[in-house]
């Protein structure tokens, strides 16, 4: 605990310094002639500006070199220079910040801090930390990128930004084990935002801000014990929600400047970079988007789409360095020929399996079945609750859609702008529900769907006054039992799971026996038993790998062999 305490304090200066640096040259650059935008973004919109940037330069850095020591001395270097530049600034902001901030809000975000230090100190590791998770960040700390790494192992080519992210705050250079502490901070960093519901005890009415909240604080409840595992699934979820309850909070607010908008488009664009099924909550672009074309101001719109492009590109790269394909393991891109590339037939059976094994089948033959074949299978695996969600959710999508187009005939742009959050969810949940719906995959959307669709509706329906007064008294009633009863099954869990291991250093990766073999004199290692093998057994692959080496040494990749 005390290590991811450490690594976490480092994430959180080293985060918030690159951030405030990158949103003050953007307030300064595309703000109005008059004096630009102040930046104004809360301490959380600084970290995660920062998080943004390190997983682009390291990412940008693995390129060329494996991302360790010599990446973050680099990136210290820019930390110090910005922070002695700025430093008055930087000061004068941190100052204000602590005097702002009551001093109940420092114990409980004090408390959040070593909570959430204690949570990704131990837990369960994820099974695919140990497939491939552990094996794609050794490779990062290890080499950077190297060609043709998925043909070793398919998953392998999996290849989430979250990872370089990882590698880069693993400090697996000091010579010790390899930390994986940024889920953890990242869904300490939610829950700071979600930590806000309590001024809907000062306003005495919830905002749909506060429902994401509320939905968002289940989610952390659940990966609480899973978060030490540096999953993609864990970086897009929190991400989303984080999004989502952003954007809501600046439309409640009535923000009229389009850069905050179009911080959170580009945001949108690096999920996409975490993992491809966050691709469509892109929509909430259209809202800056439309701001800027009314605007007219070209250099705003040139200037963001050049950000999000800078943003995918070095994921783009890793995907044909890896791979050989633009975005693996869909092969309807295909503009590359080169020597590593993964056999297009081995893709586009990999895409299959990703989507059975989604829909609970199984069985790659069963990939072409219509929806409601599969669905009579899935559907009665699920818990009760995301049944539930499911069905209210399935409900959500045209009624979210025509809302949307009511209030923008009517020109109410205020719930039209809350309506376009409803949209980008419940437009996600459908494409997740008629492809991959493993839970895990999109919850963010099936929990998310109905709570904002018909949260938003009620709130602009049902008045807080006469008799909407008292069915919203009910509703917060409702709520809190609700809300009481799973913060006592958590702390009841917690105090039952209470172990004193892993106050000092945080828990390592799994590992399992493995046996050897080589390729071109290069000993590779695969498990005895099952398929993982985890982190120490490095390289490995769950299998021998059908591959050969493209020159003298691992550097010079793998290519495809039978």
């Amino acid at each position: 605990m005390l290590s991811v305490c450490l690594i976490f304090l480092y994430l959180l200066v080293s985060t918030y310094i690159a951030g405030f640096l990158i949103l003050s040259v953007v307030g300064h650059v595309f703000g109005k002639p008059e004096g630009g935008y102040r930046l104004t973004a809360r301490p959380d919109g600084c970290v995660m500006a920062g998080l943004v940037f390190v997983t682009v330069y390291a990412q940008f850095f693995s390129l060329f070199y494996k991302v360790g020591l010599l990446a973050n001395v680099l990136f210290l270097i820019v930390c110090i220079a910005a922070g002695a530049v700025f430093r008055r600034e930087l000061a004068e902001r941190i100052k204000g910040l602590w005097h702002s901030v009551p001093a109940g809000r420092k114990a409980g975000l004090l408390f959040l801090f070593l909570l959430f230090a204690y949570g990704a100190s131990r837990g369960v590791i994820h099974y695919d930390t140990g497939l491939y998770h552990a094996q794609s960040i050794r490779w990062i700390e290890e080499y950077g990128v190297v060609k043709g790494l998925g043909n070793l192992h398919c998953r392998l080519a999996y290849n989430s930004s979250a990872f370089s992210l990882s590698a880069f705050y693993s400090f697996s250079f000091l010579g010790g084990q390899s930390y994986h502490c940024v889920a953890g901070f990242m869904a300490l960093l939610l829950a700071a935002v979600c930590s806000r519901i309590t001024e809907a005890l000062k306003r005495k009415r919830l905002l749909l801000s506060d429902i994401a909240r509320i939905i968002g604080i289940y989610y952390l409840m659940i990966i609480f014990d899973e978060m030490i595992s540096p999953a993609s699934d864990y970086f897009m979820v929190l991400t989303v929600f984080y999004i989502v309850i952003h954007y809501l909070d600046l439309v409640e607010k009535g923000e009229e400047n389009w850069i905050p908008f179009g911080l959170l488009a580009l945001l949108c664009v690096y999920t996409v970079s975490l993992k491809l099924s966050a691709a469509l909550i892109v929509l909430l672009a259209a809202k800056p988007a439309a701001m800027l074309i009314k605007e007219k101001d070209w250099k705003g719109i040139a200037g963001f789409f050049g950000l999000g492009l800078t943003i995918l590109l070095p994921y783009l790269i890793r995907n044909v360095l890896i791979s050989g394909w633009l975005v693996y393991p869909f092969t309807f891109i295909d503009f590359f020929a080169v020597d590593w590339k993964i056999p297009r037939e081995i893709a586009d059976y990999d895409a299959r399996e990703i989507q059975v094994w989604g829909r609970g089948l199984y069985d790659v033959a069963r990939y072409g079945e219509p929806a409601w074949k599969w669905m009579k299978d899935w559907f009665p695996m699920q818990t009760s609750l995301d049944k539930l969600f499911i069905i209210s959710g399935a409900a959500a999508v045209p009624i979210s859609c025509g809302a949307w187009f009511i209030y923008a005939v009517k020109r109410e742009e205020k719930q039209r702008d809350l309506m376009l959050a409803a949209v980008a969810v419940n437009v996600s949940f459908l494409c997740w529900l008629f492809s991959a719906p493993l839970i895990r995959y999109g919850c963010v959307y099936v929990w998310l769907a109905a709570p904002v669709t018909f949260g938003g509706l009620a709130l602009w329906l049902i008045k807080n006054e006469g008799w909407g007064k008292w069915l919203w008294r009910m509703a917060y009633i409702a709520i809190a039992l609700i809300g009481c009863y799973k913060l006592f099954a958590f702390g009841k869990e917690m105090v039952e799971g209470y172990s004193k291991e892993y106050f000092i250093c945080q828990k390592d990766y799994e590992n399992y026996a493995v046996e050897s073999y080589e390729i071109g004199g290069v000993s590779l290692y695969y498990p005895i038993e099952g398929d993982r093998t985890g982190y120490k057994a490095f390289p490995s692959s769950p299998t021998r790998a059908k591959a050969g080496l493209r020159g003298k040494g691992i550097e010079s990749g793998f290519i495809y062999r039978e």
